[in-house]
């Protein structure tokens, strides 16, 4: 009889056993399953950065101007060609990608922070607490919220963080109402309640519990919400109401492109090609990752 080796045993029950999947792993291969998903998320990552180092990848400054090549067509000097006072746009481009990113992440992060708190607290607290919180949210949601925009930004004035508060103003209502539906959901589970019952303070339970449980749903809403307020900045800029020129604006670079469209088409094409592939990445990407955080669905 051969004699038992144990080196050989636990390689064997090594290679029987199935290999172990962190949370993250699982989410990681379920996302990387979605290669359009994964395409956006690359094409996410070259905007911002893009968008960060806007000052070392623009060929020229976005307000220099050169009146002796202006409405020059795209080439190897000007890939996208120059405007009416010879500026080039893929510089203009560039820059705008900072700006509405700049908007766009800002508003997203003060949105998060005061819809996160106001629907964690409501979920968790209830009774009065919750409905005063969830009257107040109703209300914000039943103004229109482009409408409340305009209105700040015409008595702040225009400016990029002024644009970003003004957007944020109205755009936490959704978040707050998907955190509250979060910690309803949560706060009544069994392992919530034995921390509760062994002592842990509430602080405690949303923090180590709840706000971990609820990053899945949170990170989906966040990837669905910049594109929209991207196109609520465009707009904006559309309405006059966008940063102060000359910085440009995508919502600027469209308008201007659309008056000169018959004439001189590449204004129009560059901005509106790059605008609708920045918002198709954003949501391609906030599908993907919703498939990945929630398999079930």
């Amino acid at each position: 009889m051969a004699p038992f080796n144990r080196v050989a045993y636990g390689a064997e029950a090594q290679a029987i056993e199935p290999r172990r999947v962190s949370y993250w792993g699982s989410v990681w291969q379920r996302f990387a399953v979605n290669r359009l998903a994964v395409l956006s998320l690359g094409f996410v990552i070259l905007m911002i950065l893009a968008g960060t180092f806007a000052g070392f990848i623009a060929p020229y400054g976005y307000n220099e101007i050169d009146l002796d090549n202006a409405y020059q067509p795209p080439s190897w000097r000007h890939i996208a060609g120059t405007d009416e006072v010879g500026r080039d746009i893929f510089s203009r481009l560039i820059f705008s990608l900072q700006t509405a990113l700049a908007v766009a992440f800002g508003a997203t992060v003060i949105s998060v922070v005061i819809g996160g708190v106001i629907g964690a607290v409501a979920g968790y607290s209830g009774g009065i607490v919750d409905n005063v919180l969830m009257r107040i949210t109703d209300v914000m949601y039943a103004f229109p919220g482009f409408l409340f925009s305009i209105i700040l930004v015409s008595v702040l004035g225009r400016g990029v963080v002024t644009i970003f508060i003004a957007i944020a103003a109205t755009s936490w209502v959704g978040f707050a109402r998907l955190m509250r539906a979060q910690v309803l959901s949560i706060k009544n589970l069994e392992y919530v309640a034995s921390a509760r019952a062994l002592g842990a303070t509430h602080r405690y339970i949303i923090r180590r519990y709840i706000l971990p449980n609820s990053f899945g749903p949170l990170i989906v809403a966040i990837a669905f919400m910049v594109p929209g307020l991207m196109m609520t900045e465009s707009a904006l800029s559309l309405l006059g109401l966008g940063v102060m020129p000359p910085r440009p604006s995508w919502g600027v670079l469209i308008q201007v492109g659309s008056v000169n469209f018959r004439a001189f088409p590449y204004q129009l094409t560059w901005p509106a090609a790059t605008f609708a592939l920045a918002l198709l990445s954003f949501t391609y990407l906030g599908d993907g990752l919703n498939d990945a955080f929630n398999p079930k669905a």
